[in-house]
């Protein structure tokens, strides 16, 4: 499966199943075949990206961290992170907000 969020104020963006899911769950939404995100939203679903974003990042660094302190070699950061997936979708929130449009999937 496919999510295909679209907004009158940006371009549609496609993601995987798995990395929509993901990012719809970081927001608190269903993530159901279809959905609605409204502006009103869109500021706490671009905060909680924002705070996803900083802690898998943050949790990586720890990792590297710990592994350096006892001499191991570094564990690989993942090929494509979160921040990766997620910043063309927070772009997207951003310009619907400011627009006063609604971002929806699976219509």
């Amino acid at each position: 499966m496919l999510y295909k969020f679209k907004s009158k104020a940006a371009g549609d963006l496609i993601m995987l199943e798995p990395n929509g899911r993901r990012v719809l769950e970081i927001i608190g939404k269903d993530p159901g075949p279809k959905g609605i995100i409204e502006p009103g939203q869109m500021p706490a679903a671009v905060a909680a990206l924002e705070s996803a974003i900083a802690r898998e990042e943050a949790d990586h660094q720890a990792a590297v961290d710990e592994a350096r302190a006892n001499g191991k070699a570094a564990p690989k950061a993942p090929d494509v992170s979160l921040r990766q997936r997620a910043v063309p979708f927070i772009d997207m929130l951003k310009r619907a907000e400011k627009a006063g449009a609604d971002v929806v999937w699976g219509v």
